[in-house]
């Protein structure tokens, strides 16, 4: 998912247990479709909170 106003994508890192053991994951960003209006037109679009 991508938030067309920032571009904020996906990011990637690991997650870090207690024991420092490291394991892939992700973050997603906060992305909702919503309707705006644009150019005096509705358009749905896809943005981050």
């Amino acid at each position: 998912m991508k938030c067309q106003i920032c571009g904020k994508t996906t990011q990637y890192g690991n997650s870090v247990s207690h024991s420092k053991r490291h394991t892939k994951r992700r973050w997603l960003p906060n992305v909702h479709r919503t309707t705006m209006v644009i150019d005096g037109r509705k358009t749905k679009v896809n943005i981050c909170t």
